[in-house]
């Protein structure tokens, strides 16, 4: 094994039930003087982005609100955000909600000075590096679901719409300067929304403890990551007001892409050809390829596995953990196939050209072919685990 590697973690985090009060002095000590708040359609008519504007504005920190984010954020999305944001001469980003609006607001605060395109900046090589630091406005990130982990990532998941691939914009300085994890946000968040995130820190802790690189701190982030989203996932789904289970589930996301800088692999390698042609929710559709991929991976993960099984408080063996995955999905209601997704006539060999060539590829311990994803594809279709 090569015992190298480069680490880097997260930024500044203040964590618990009402800090959202503190929205105003973290913005300030950010360094950001006219914020604009990014957030998505249906959180810009809900009471906390109201209050946190009104927070924004008594303080003296004039805000306006940008909301043109989809599901799955397109470069448009970007691009009208990063006019608003010139526009209004504003001076730094609050990325407000879910993965989506905190991605898109992380990127349109990164591209806020830039001149190139910002496919340009790509997460490929030393892409990054083409970049004008001076250009990157300073964000601050405020999670209301607890899945993507984006409030304490250096990335932001952009849909290109010509070519209907998701792709990976990356800079450091898109680390949040401060995050707000306040729990209490995510109360009352749907069941499915609840369900699809909470799988989706999940997804992010298991591919990044399977990874094939030597990074033994994001190991023990994504073991913990694991057990916490074992113990209390459930109970979030079934109670969205137990605050514990929220605050946990919280804690689950942000360690689960605290973790996955080390790797992701096929599960999302997958799932985002899926997102981006048929716009799935991203953290219900890695529930559904996860025990697909288990089981693709196994001849090199099956050690690995055994060990997480045994600090799940499972019989220490890789079928254990397996039956464990598939009976969380059965308790959850995570769909079994992509038809019970919703995904009815795939179109297998467009996305198994896609997906060996997304950035999440490299990560999978065990090599994707084209042949290799056709065929997980086609078990996931009929239910072939």
């Amino acid at each position: 094994m090569n015992l190298r590697g480069n680490w880097n973690y997260p930024t500044a985090v203040r964590f618990g039930a009402g800090r959202i009060l503190e929205l105003a002095d973290a913005v300030r000590k950010a360094g950001l003087s006219r914020p604009l708040l990014v957030t998505d359609p249906v959180l810009a008519k809900m009471p906390m982005v109201a209050a946190a504007k009104a927070q924004l504005d008594a303080a003296g920190l004039p805000c306006a609100i940008f909301s043109d984010v989809k599901p799955n954020p397109v470069a448009a999305n970007v691009e009208a955000g990063i006019a608003v944001l010139r526009a209004g001469q504003h001076d730094g980003v609050v990325a407000f909600g879910g993965g989506s609006a905190l991605d898109a607001g992380k990127v349109i605060a990164f591209m806020a000075g830039q001149t190139r395109p910002m496919w340009d900046f790509e997460d490929v090589g030393d892409w990054w590096t083409r970049a004008d630091p001076a250009g990157i406005f300073p964000i601050v990130a405020v999670p209301t679901t607890a899945g993507t982990g984006s409030e304490v990532g250096r990335a932001g998941v952009i849909t290109d719409e010509f070519t209907h691939t998701k792709k990976v914009i990356f800079h450091p300085l898109m680390m949040p300067k401060i995050t707000i994890c306040d729990p209490e946000l995510t109360i009352g968040m749907p069941r499915l929304i609840t369900v699809g995130t909470g799988m989706d820190a999940f997804a992010h802790c298991l591919e990044a403890y399977c990874g094939p690189f030597y990074h033994p701190l994001a190991d023990g982030i994504a073991l913990e990551g694991m057990r916490l989203v074992k113990e209390y996932l459930p109970r979030a789904a079934k109670d969205g007001a137990d605050l514990e289970a929220r605050a946990h589930m919280m804690s689950a996301a942000a360690m689960g892409a605290t973790a996955f800088q080390k790797a992701l692999g096929a599960i999302h390698a997958l799932s985002h050809p899926v997102g981006s042609l048929y716009n799935t929710h991203h953290g219900m559709t890695n529930a559904v390829f996860m025990p697909y991929v288990l089981e693709f991976n196994r001849r090199v993960i099956d050690e690995k596995l055994t060990r997480v099984a045994a600090y799940l408080g499972l019989q220490p063996s890789y079928s254990a953990f397996l039956d464990f995955v598939m009976k969380l999905r059965a308790e959850l209601g995570v769909p079994h196939t992509l038809k019970e997704l919703g995904v009815q006539s795939p179109d297998v060999a467009l996305m198994a050209t896609m997906s060996p060539n997304d950035p999440t590829a490299g990560g999978n311990p065990v090599p994707l072919t084209e042949e290799a994803c056709a065929d997980l594809f086609r078990r996931a279709i009929e239910g072939r685990v």
